[in-house]
């Protein structure tokens, strides 16, 4: 039955709360900023556990012995972690809540990285690499919900994109660390551990300041932890300035007297949530996001530089990355998650098609000029995706669902994100074997998709706080 906060003064679990404004309580809290920056880590581990194998696939090879098919089995065992963490973290985070799940994910992160750093067979590391997937999935799901369900609506998009600034700071770092341990002359029996092993000390890092944060106030308040919902929410702010009204809105988002935080997902009332965030979640990998971010290197040698050469580029990739996720995350509350998409797909279509041409017409004797308008090509694409769908779709699929199964909705969305992920980055190296050209005229026909998605279909969340979300989509 649902609990009226103002009806319970004499529960223990509550503590007295006046009604109307609360001065000061709209403004941004330290305490908001802190936790939202210690969560976000979860996304730098992520995007630096993602992005690390791309330096060693060479030495994988041949450590392993591995041919095409095995090469691509290898990369896609983390994503296949991935796909069982999204689909396994929404219960354990209705039930235990979105903090303890992200101590988990800390856990599997270290264990990744000093297990895939000392694997004695191609076997043990696959195994290790699949238990950092797991982590990397739980990450994508928990750290964006947890930063929206602390933010206000008028910041939610900058914070909760925080989240994928970290993600591409993180892919950003594994470039450099490649890079840089490479060239220490290591020797390729030793180098390739040292690659995997050193994202170790930031999952250390992580683990011991999840300590200094709160718990979600929605997860609490859904769990009648009202005192503690009551006191979260004065530290970190709220969009009125009335910790009552927003306790009164959380309470009748999840209707508890009619809903159960334990009804099925998938429901004829849920329909229009599910629907989008599996449409983003698709057309963010078929747009062959992260066939680049695993294969960068493989694909700059395929465009003819040399080995140092393709890494240092794919340094540039990263840092392109990391800066046009900052302006996204600069105007995501003020222009919207539309336009950003809209501007987005059209520089994905125009910057794959470029590369598929240039595959086309140079085939495998690329001159410089050839490599150079691949580079050019790449980078747009690459700065196309962190304004557009590198941003938005984190925020956009933890917006979206209600309150009562946001943990399971935005499992489920991330889920289809990495199972496509898992399909793309296995079958790259098979498919570009016979033709590049195919492969990224592929990826912009998809990209053409996602433009009329985006124009037909999609709706504007901007500034929406998201009990409201919900009743724009016609959900009580």
């Amino acid at each position: 039955m649902q609990t009226n906060l103002s009806d319970n003064h004499s529960n223990s679990n509550v503590s007295p709360i006046q009604n109307g404004s609360q001065p000061g309580l709209a403004k941004s809290s330290g305490l908001l900023v802190k936790s939202t920056v210690v969560a976000a880590l979860g996304g730098l581990l992520f995007g630096f556990d993602t992005a690390v194998i791309s330096g060693t696939q060479k030495s994988l090879e041949d450590v392993f012995q591995l041919d095409s098919f095995s090469l691509g089995f290898t990369v896609a065992s983390a994503l296949i972690g991935t796909i069982f963490g999204s689909i396994m973290v929404g219960r354990p985070s209705d039930r235990f809540g979105r903090k303890a799940v992200l101590f988990v994910v800390g856990v599997l992160y270290f264990a990744s990285a000093v297990g895939s750093a000392l694997a004695w067979d191609w076997y043990s590391f696959l195994f290790f690499r699949f238990i950092g997937g797991i982590g990397v999935g739980g990450a994508s799901v928990v750290s964006p919900m947890y930063i929206a369900e602390i933010s206000p609506a008028r910041l939610r998009g900058r914070l909760v994109a925080i989240t994928q600034l970290n993600v591409v700071f993180g892919i950003l770092l594994a470039y450099l660390s490649n890079y840089l341990i490479a060239q220490q002359g290591l020797g390729a029996a030793t180098e390739w551990r040292w690659m995997f092993g050193v994202e170790a000390f930031p999952a250390l890092v992580f683990f011991f300041l999840l300590f200094s944060t709160p718990r979600s106030p929605r997860w609490l308040v859904s769990h009648n932890h009202l005192k503690e919902a009551y006191d979260v929410l004065k530290k970190l702010g709220t969009d009125e300035g009335s910790i009552q009204r927003e306790i009164d809105e959380i309470q009748v988002s999840l209707d508890l007297s009619h809903h159960s935080l334990k009804e099925p997902l998938f429901r004829l009332v849920y329909r229009k949530p599910i629907l989008l965030a599996v449409a983003i979640a698709i057309f963010n990998q078929l747009s062959g996001i992260n066939a680049l971010m695993y294969y960068a290197p493989k694909i700059f040698v395929m465009a003819g530089a040399s080995k140092d050469s393709a890494l240092l580029q794919s340094m540039v990739v990263g840092g392109t990355l990391l800066i046009f996720t900052i302006l996204s995350m600069s105007v995501i509350d003020i222009i919207g998650r539309r336009k950003l998409m809209l501007i987005g797909s059209i520089g994905y279509i125009l910057s794959l098609s470029t590369t598929a041409l240039a595959f086309y017409w140079y085939e495998n004797e690329f001159t410089t000029f050839g490599s150079v308008v691949v580079l050019i090509s790449l980078l747009v694409f690459i700065a196309s995706h962190a304004f557009g769908q590198g941003t938005v779709i984190w925020v956009f699929i933890s917006e979206v669902f209600p309150n009562r199964i946001r943990a399971r909705g935005q499992a489920l969305g991330v889920f289809t994100h990495w199972l496509i992920a898992a399909a793309v980055s296995w079958t790259f190296p098979m498919i570009a074997e016979k033709s590049g050209g195919h492969t990224f005229a592929f990826y912009a026909a998809m990209m053409v998709l996602q433009l009329l998605w985006v124009v037909y279909v999609m709706p504007e969340t901007k500034g929406v706080p998201l009990e409201e979300i919900q009743k724009k989509l016609g959900i009580e």
